[in-house]
């Protein structure tokens, strides 16, 4: 359960996704770096010494 709300994620993705790609939803401030799979070990890592907040992996 939640105290702020829910979540409905075949209501609320599209429209978050509408959201970002129109440029009223900043998310890449949330993402401290872009990594292949052969550094998520280490991303893990990152984020444990608090030097990332968020690494997305590139496929």
């Amino acid at each position: 359960s939640s105290w702020y709300g829910d979540c409905l994620p075949t209501r609320d993705f599209p429209m978050l996704i509408d959201l970002y790609r129109q440029g009223r939803l900043d998310l890449d401030r949330f993402v401290s770096e872009e990594i292949g799979l052969d550094a998520v070990e280490d991303a893990f890592h990152k984020m444990e010494r608090g030097e990332v907040l968020r690494s997305v992996v590139v496929l």
